[in-house]
């Protein structure tokens, strides 16, 4: 058995019976992904919210009411 050479290994195919296959996963790991702490929209609403809070801030120095 020590020489690889002289031994040879006969490839056996049944005729019948089942054949199958047993597959065994493996973990892929993968670089974490940077996830945004507000989502754009949430920023956007929050500098519209700002403007108009300035927006009114500035009028009511100027005293002009609605």
């Amino acid at each position: 058995m020590s020489d690889n050479r002289s031994t040879r290994i006969d490839e056996y195919l049944p005729t019948q019976g089942l054949l199958y296959f047993d597959e065994q996963l493996k973990y892929v790991i993968s670089k974490p992904k940077i996830m945004p702490l507000k989502s754009l929209t949430l920023e956007k609403l929050e500098t519209l919210q700002n403007e108009a809070q300035d927006k009114l801030k500035q009028q009511e120095k100027l005293g002009v009411d609605f």
